[in-house]
């Protein structure tokens, strides 16, 4: 007790200096403590999180607080049929699909932007920005779409470009002027898959299970293990081929681990929501830390009035009303298209807290039931062996302003460095 009365309290301590001094201090406490906070937080996607002023576009905001105007001219997309980097099934001009014009008479206005539609990319400008880069796409057919508008946008700028396919890439493109690769790698689960038939005639009758799939949920498919640390900006996905539609119950999804089943068996849906985390787990120890990683969110489908094998339907030429679009897409209503709000739930549980930018391009896509391929598939048949093709989009068409919004994110990034 005499020590502490002789020393006083820190507060008497404080109270002693001098009034400039003192009021230096107060002055300085506040920053300390959002200092601090910042220090609490998790690491931020942005290379320079302490920026606060994004370009239209770059903010996570503008993707989920926006609307869709006509645009005040009508300006022609930055590439037509002729790009060959297409997609057949894609390319809705080849196609002659109707109300192309009105497709790309769109913009996304977000409402941060004072009005202002996201800007348009600049193809030289942004290979400028990324020169010497590499861009890589990973995931599913949807990831694959984005991909080609990407490409066939940048060619505008390079007309040197050429397709691109070493590393084990599905498809891709080589920008010789800037010195930059853009690719994608097809991998629709992420993690390694098998096909494993029955091996008795015995075994066919169980059930009527015709094999598995074997799904390793702790190892990555090799298709895009080995590029890890080629890329200096990764953008991936999953979630279109995690249904009974592309798995039924004659050739489930069997979950291993460590080389043996998990037990219990997971479903579907479970299994998914542990190879997000392993996956997850697995870039953030792998992938390097100055690589730009986006995880892009569920592509919303279209279907209307059933599944796409039973006359689904999407032959609109007009947009969802913002009042219409829980009762389309929340699961609540089970709905035929209520996977992309349900996979993305776990998809931003299984990011909180990585160094990994969520990409939500889901509530921007959910009005445009306008822009899909439909039953202009450039193939005589293909709709009465397929259905309509209500998932996918037309090219050039809403994966164009995708591409608008990721260019300004990339840009953002590397801007700051």
């Amino acid at each position: 007790m005499g020590q502490h009365s002789r020393t006083g309290s820190p507060l008497c301590h404080y109270l002693r200096l001098p009034f400039p001094a003192l009021l230096l201090l107060l002055l300085a406490l506040p920053l300390l403590y959002a200092v601090s906070l910042l220090l609490l937080l998790p690491s931020s996607p942005f290379r320079h999180p302490l920026r606060t002023s994004f370009p239209c576009g770059a903010s996570p905001i503008d993707l989920s607080a926006g609307r869709w105007a006509r645009r005040s001219t009508l300006t022609a997309p930055l590439y037509d049929a002729s790009c060959p980097f297409h997609r057949n099934a894609w390319n809705c001009l080849r196609n002659a699909r109707d109300g192309m014009d009105s497709i790309n008479s769109w913009a996304w206005i977000p409402d941060r932007c004072g009005g202002a539609p996201v800007p348009r990319i600049d193809p030289a400008a942004f290979l400028g920005t990324v020169r010497g880069k590499k861009i890589g796409f990973v995931g599913d057919s949807l990831n694959e779409n984005f991909l080609v508008a990407f490409l066939c946008t940048l060619r505008s700028a390079d007309g040197g470009s050429k397709k691109w396919k070493r590393k084990r890439a599905w498809r891709g493109g080589y920008f010789p002027k800037f010195d930059v690769v853009v690719a994608y790698h097809r991998a629709v689960l992420l993690a390694n898959y098998t096909w494993q038939p029955v091996d008795s005639s015995s075994q066919l009758g169980k059930d009527g299970i015709k094999g598995i799939y074997k799904v390793d949920i702790d190892i990555p498919a090799d298709d895009w293990a080995i590029v890890t640390k080629f890329y200096d900006v990764l953008i991936l996905n999953t979630g279109h081929w995690w249904g009974a539609d592309k798995f039924p119950k004659e050739t489930p999804l069997v979950f291993y681990k460590g080389g043996k089943p998990v037990d219990p068996p997971l479903g579907i849906f479970a299994g998914l929501e542990i190879v997000l985390k392993s996956m997850i787990s697995y870039i953030e120890k792998e992938v390097p830390k100055k690589t730009i990683k986006f995880w892009r969110t569920q592509s919303p489908r279209h279907f209307f009035r059933g599944e796409w094998d039973h006359n689904g339907s999407c032959l609109s030429s007009d947009l969802l009303r913002e009042e219409e679009l829980d009762s389309w897409f929340d699961p609540k209503n089970k709905g035929v298209n209520k996977e992309a709000r349900e996979v993305n739930s776990l998809i931003q549980q299984a990011l909180l807290g990585t160094s990994i930018s969520l990409l939500n391009l889901t509530h921007l896509s959910e009005f445009r039931s306008d822009a899909h391929p439909a039953i202009w598939l450039g193939k005589k048949d293909a709709v009465s062996i397929w259905g309509q093709d209500c998932m996918h989009w037309c090219l050039p068409g809403l994966p164009d302003t995708w591409v608008d919004i990721l260019a300004a994110q990339i840009m953002y990034n590397f801007e700051g460095i």
